[in-house]
């Protein structure tokens, strides 16, 4: 990975929630350059480790930890290792995250035919699952609040601490058919906000980064046909991002390391930035 900049994370013990994704994967190769201790936390270990793998080979220090972040036991699990392996947690980078079908309306509109002659596989708003949505709910939010619970006791008092949580661009606008995820992010940037509030006192820093569109393994079947071209919602969100195209993983680096690096940004706390490509920007016409 060609880094924008360099920031001096040696020694810092990073830990990475969802970080055998595509984006967090990057932001574990990214901070790993800069000399951390990486330990990437993942539900999928395997993927988990894979990354680990790829650091390690590049030079840079990386372990991966299984972890369920809706799990309390298995959080404090994975402290424990981290903190036997690498020391106390300096910057938490909360990651997991994602959305479900059972959350998910199948249409943007509601139109009356859909209650009247009901089609096999539509599903409306009022056939939303309640577990579903909690399911989301829970993973977003509750996977962002528990890991910080846990954690966040390493870093209390430590030079240059940190929290960045990943909110989204639905946070600010939502997006059609994700209500469970857009109500979810929506929740992870109140709660940075109230975070960082809360630990002003104690020298730790909490901000968020929101991306925009970037192509990744859980929204790729929903974008991309079998052929390579973009799909109909595709196309809308390309219509609508100012510069016309996704973002690439390496986009979100600066942000990412800026936002870390408590000498360029220790002044910064309870902020979530976009990282967009102009969408959010952008009122259609």
């Amino acid at each position: 990975m060609n880094l924008p900049f360099q920031i001096d994370l040696k020694d810092k013990v990073v830990v990475i929630t969802g970080a055998g994704g595509i984006l967090c994967s990057g932001f574990a190769k990214a901070v790993a350059q800069c000399g951390a201790k990486v330990a990437l936390l993942d539900l999928n270990k395997k993927a988990a480790d894979a990354v680990a793998e790829e650091i390690k080979a590049a030079g840079g220090i990386a372990v991966g930890v299984e972890t369920n972040v809706l799990d309390v036991e298995s959080i404090k699990k994975a402290r424990n290792e981290v903190n036997e392996r690498f020391g106390l947690c300096d910057i938490l980078i909360n990651g997991a995250g994602g959305n479900n079908p059972k959350g998910t309306t199948s249409k943007d509109y509601l139109f009356k035919e859909d209650l009247e002659n009901k089609e096999e596989g539509i599903k409306t708003f009022f056939d939303l699952d309640p577990k579903g949505i909690e399911f989301v709910f829970n993973l977003n939010f509750l996977g962002t609040l528990l890991p910080t619970q846990i954690f966040v006791k390493d870093m209390i008092g430590k030079e240059g601490a940190a929290i960045l949580n990943i909110s989204s661009m639905n946070a600010f606008t939502p997006l059609t058919r994700i209500p469970a995820y857009s109500g979810a992010k929506a929740a992870v940037s109140n709660f940075t906000q109230w975070l960082a509030v809360h630990l002003s006192k104690v020298g730790v820093r909490v901000n968020a980064i929101a991306p925009g569109f970037f192509l990744t393994n859980q929204n790729r079947g929903l974008l991309v046909n079998s052929d390579g071209s973009y799909t109909e919602r595709a196309q809308k969100i390309i219509n609508a991002t100012p510069m016309g195209r996704y973002g690439e993983v390496e986009e979100l680096t600066g942000t990412l390391l800026w936002l870390l690096n408590s000498k360029a940004s220790g002044f910064v706390n309870g902020v979530v930035v976009p990282v967009d490509g102009g969408f959010s920007a952008y009122s259609g016409v």
